[in-house]
């Protein structure tokens, strides 16, 4: 029995399947990316899209779809489905009647008397793409026709016929090998049986992607469908077709690739394995250069901010596996010298390396190992926010940071309109001077354990650690309200509600009052707190949007003012762990339930990056996200701590 299945009156009703997304990824970058009944929505969906170095490493979709035929007795039958403005054409999607994910996606056709089932895998180590058919009944054989649709061009885009593709092709065994344009790989489609190649070029116009019209996108394109592959199926029998962007593979060993492929998965058989299993589906491995992938399909790999966010969750609370904590957090580190020590647009990013090694020493309960290996680069983060080191963020008389740069939008909360920043939160952000003096707080206590208790840098920064105890909360608090103010510019405090304060509230340093956090946590519970996340926004404020829907512009307005996201839950957690102990038990439970009955909804089995602030709480935005996977995977960390306790 599947964990996640889908029935045939579901798979048929495309207002609901449609809705409903498949995600594979490989260790090499690339994915596969469409709807349950393999009509693409979305310009980012596809069944290869594959990293192209020569193109900066940025992922170019192959292989769009296939569409596959079956002919028995002068009858054909198209399984295909595309939508060409509001039409869909062919609708294959009629004979599915059952489709499950475990341990990979596998889609029943049944036509008359015949039941064909097409299972898809995409190769751990390589760029490929395998997909197997299996007659598993038929009163006769049947012959099998398979018509790649061919993009060639960046996810982020569309293409258009042009006379500039190369239509042609080149015989390699088994199959055929297309390239469309020059700095491409090429496209080898072969499969396991010899098959017979048609060759006839021709341009599908028009195909229509709903998600991005329906958001007011660019939405149309223009495919290259260069012939067909045809093969005879007896009933009982099997063919293994294979995309692969590395070069021809061997014909012969297609099938044995693809059975051992599925073997190495492991079954899923609770919510923890499908957390597990999207943990891995995360993180990347280029060339031996591993990072965390921020999100499928269209979110980028190696980010700062998602990355040191993510990366113990990921890891550690989900794999158990500190080298690739260190591995992951080394390359982070090499990789991103000018965000870490003199610019970035989202300042309270390299501050974030103190919670995740704090987070690490915590887990692998050695501080000193942990100091001594990255003790140097967070002392170097640290001194980078002195005056004139960066022209974003600098240190006050005061003790706090200040960031200012007129019309961007210098934290997390930075979507834009027009080239306006909706939330620019200049001045001092409650959330950046939090992460600054758990940061200060943390290197010092470490500093006068494992390096120089007297040196320089414990004789710098204790003043400015004793002033961010003296001058944090009176500069944010605000006891009318309840709760600390979201930023602090020349105008006075900021009293838009918002989830930024938690952070004051639930790191392993603050520089806050006992009454202060009690008071604050109470706020956030009665008016941010849903069972899919913390809203960004408080419903009473005039800006509020509940629901993530409509154009960019109204998409992009809900974004930060009403959204909810599953990564501040932890935080959350984390607080009310704190203060109630085990007798929150219960309680982080019920708030974890939720996403479970969701895995059925969106990307199947994966864990959104955010949802609607108002119930039903819909998920939207990237599929599977990093952040989203680590912060369940935290609290399910915490839960276990406290049972234990």
């Amino acid at each position: 029995m599947a964990f996640l299945k889908f029935n045939k009156s579901e798979l048929v009703n495309l207002s609901y399947s449609l809705k409903r997304e498949i995600i594979l990824a490989s260790k090499t970058g690339a994915y596969c990316n469409t709807s349950i009944v393999t009509c693409n929505t979305r310009r980012y969906h596809g069944l290869l899209a594959v990293p192209v170095e020569r193109f900066g490493g940025y992922r170019h979709l192959l292989l769009s779809s296939l569409d596959e035929s079956l002919s028995l007795r002068g009858k054909r039958f198209n399984l295909g489905i595309h939508c060409y403005g509001d039409i869909y054409e062919p609708r294959g999607h009629k004979y599915i009647v059952d489709f499950d994910a475990d341990p990979i996606p596998r889609i029943t056709y049944k036509i008359g008397e015949v039941v064909l089932v097409k299972s898809i895998a995409l190769s751990q180590d390589s760029n490929q793409l395998m997909i197997r058919y299996d007659l598993e009944k038929a009163p006769s054989a049947v012959k099998l026709e398979l018509k790649p649709f061919l993009s060639f061009r960046r996810v982020h885009d569309l293409t258009h016929k042009n006379g500039e593709a190369r239509t042609d092709y080149d015989e390699i065994q088994n199959g055929a090998a297309f390239n469309l344009y020059p700095g491409f790989p090429d496209l080898n489609l072969q499969l396991s049986s010899k098959p017979e190649f048609k060759y006839a070029p021709v341009w599908y116009e028009n195909i229509t992607y709903s998600d991005e019209m329906r958001r007011g996108f660019d939405c149309r394109e223009d495919l290259l469908v260069p012939g067909s592959f045809t093969v005879e199926l007896a009933p009982g029998g099997s063919v293994v077709f294979s995309a692969s962007a590395d070069g021809p593979v061997a014909s012969a060993g297609i099938k044995r690739k693809f059975d051992s492929l599925v073997s190495k998965i492991g079954p899923i058989t609770s919510f923890r394995d499908q957390l597990v299993r999207n943990a891995d589906l995360l993180i990347r491995n280029t060339g031996g250069h591993k990072q965390i992938v921020a999100g499928y399909s269209w979110l980028y790999t190696g980010l700062l901010r998602e990355t040191l966010e993510s990366l113990a969750g990921l890891t550690l609370y989900g794999k158990n596996d500190p080298a690739e904590f260190e591995e992951i957090l080394d390359n982070l580190i090499a990789d991103n010298e000018e965000r870490l020590h003199r610019r970035t647009t989202q300042v309270e990013s390299p501050l974030f390396m103190a919670v995740t090694l704090q987070q690490y020493a915590s887990y692998i309960g050695d501080s000193k190992h942990v100091w001594q290996k990255y003790g140097k680069i967070l002392k170097e983060i640290i001194e980078s926010y002195l005056p004139g080191r960066r022209a974003e963020v600098a240190l006050q008389p005061n003790g706090l940071l200040w960031a200012q740069m007129d019309g961007v939008a210098l934290t997390w909360m930075n979507a834009y309109i027009g080239g306006r920043a909706v939330t620019e939160r200049a001045g001092y952000q409650v959330e950046v001077n939090a992460l600054w003096y758990n940061a200060i707080a943390f290197a010092l206590d470490l500093e006068k354990q494992y390096g120089k208790a007297d040196g320089q840098f414990v004789r710098e920064w204790t003043p400015v650690k004793e002033l961010i105890e003296k001058n944090y909360q009176p500069t944010f608090w605000n006891a009318d309200a309840g709760y600390l103010a979201d930023y602090v510019d020349n105008y006075g405090q900021n009293l838009d509600l918002r989830p930024n304060q938690l952070w004051a509230v639930s790191l392993d340093y603050i520089a806050v009052s006992d009454e202060v956090v009690s008071s604050v946590m109470r706020v956030v519970k009665n008016e941010l707190l849903t069972r899919r996340g913390i809203r960004s926004l408080s419903p009473r404020d005039v800006k509020y949007k509940g629901v993530y829907e409509g154009s960019q512009t109204e998409r992009d307005l809900a974004y930060h003012n009403g959204c909810a996201f599953p990564g501040l839950l932890a935080q959350y957690c984390y607080a009310c762990f704190r203060m109630m102990g085990s007798n929150f038990l219960k309680r982080a439970e019920w708030l974890t339930e939720g996403f479970y009955e969701d895995l059925s909804k969106h990307g199947v089995g994966t864990f959104s990056e955010l949802y609607d602030g108002d119930p039903p709480h819909e998920a939207h935005g990237a599929i599977s996200s990093a952040v989203a996977t680590a912060a369940l995977l935290n609290i399910n960390w915490l839960m276990d701590k406290y049972r234990e306790e």
